[in-house]
């Protein structure tokens, strides 16, 4: 039999030995139930480079991280997030993928063509996650959309069908539509290719795409009035010259009753009058749970098929169209599948 002095010594071993095998070594605890959580608190870094500042790029970054903090990575907690943008410059650009390959980082996320391709050139040691890009492939990011190989994935903005749908709807609608121009910087890739798929596309309704070229943003109000008399509606691409100067197209359009279509939600929602799409916060968080499936599932970058957007819907804006003498019959309404979030200022 113990004696009482030595009680108090073999009580303490018993709830230690008790105690420890509640833990395990793994960093993981044991829950009521037998449920175990992680305690593992890593910091993730991640780079963020953007090629400028506009709505649907800024809608794409907050989707990412959305997507990133549902999966219990966030800002101010596990997170730190490098963000960098070029305010369109060229140089900038550069300056930003050299410095981003010069740190380290678990995961580098690019948003738009040239970010993304500066990125890629200078990056060969970290996951590289895009979005906002029209041609991963015409643009030489990767090689093939099914298996991308190398650090490289991600989501691209476009999808054939999405011109084809709203040049469809043009010409139902409006049949004395014949002309269409289009502010363009034909020094963006991404704008390239969309404008040459929207020409065939309007061609096959014998609608004719009148171009007006700018380089820079501040010329973009100058291009818009020069269509003026000239077309009969406005159509942007995903151009981040152009949608970055979005509001003097409005403008125009407005003031001489000209119908603006354009090929994202942010500048409907802005106040261009209609067009097939997404919303790019969508984009974003699309993207960020590829970030997240390299980031806690391992997975290898170039693994993982580049996607698009495959949900796409026509997107009025009610409001728009009065300052731009459009009027809207049921019938156009009725194109619209969501309605309660794709037809704007009702």
């Amino acid at each position: 039999m113990l004696k009482k002095k030595w009680l108090p010594v073999v009580m303490s071993v018993i709830l230690g030995a008790a105690l420890a095998g509640c833990g395990s070594s793994d960093g993981k605890k044991t829950e009521a139930g037998g449920s175990e959580t992680q305690t593992d608190k890593k910091t993730y870094k991640i780079a963020i480079s953007q090629i400028m500042e506009h709505p649907s790029l800024d809608a794409t970054r907050e989707g990412f991280l959305a997507a990133l903090k549902d999966a219990g990575i966030s800002e101010g907690d596990n997170l730190k997030v490098d963000y960098k943008n070029a305010q369109g410059d060229a140089a900038t650009n550069l300056s930003i993928a050299q410095t981003i390959a010069s740190n380290k980082e678990d995961l580098v996320f690019t948003i738009a063509t040239g970010s993304t391709q500066a990125v890629v050139k200078q990056v060969k040691d970290k996951p590289i996650v895009f979005a906002s890009v029209t041609d991963p492939v015409d643009a030489k990011i990767v090689s093939n959309l099914e298996k991308p190989g190398g650090n490289v994935t991600g989501v691209s903005d476009t999808n054939p069908a999405a011109v084809q749908r709203l040049t469809d709807f043009i010409a139902k609608y409006f049949p004395n539509i014949k002309t269409v121009g289009l502010v363009i910087n034909e020094g963006e890739p991404n704008a390239e290719v969309m404008a040459k798929n929207a020409e065939e596309m309007f061609g096959k309704h014998n609608i004719k795409l009148v171009r007006a070229a700018v380089t820079n943003t501040s010329e973009v109000k100058q291009a818009a009035q020069s269509l003026v008399g000239r077309s009969d509606a406005f159509f942007t691409t995903l151009d981040n010259t152009v949608v970055s100067g979005v509001d003097s197209i409005i403008q125009v359009a407005n003031e001489n009753h000209i119908p603006f279509f354009s090929s994202d939600y942010d500048t409907v929602e802005k106040g261009a009058f209609a067009t097939v799409g997404f919303k790019y916060f969508d984009h974003g968080y699309e993207a960020g749970k590829i970030a997240v499936d390299i980031l806690k599932n391992g997975k290898n970058p170039g693994d993982i098929p580049v996607s698009m957007q495959e949900k796409l819907d026509v997107v009025l804006n009610l409001k728009a169209a009065e300052a731009q003498g459009v009027t809207v019959t049921d019938e156009m309404k009725n194109e619209v599948q969501d309605k309660d979030n794709y037809i704007l200022n009702k």
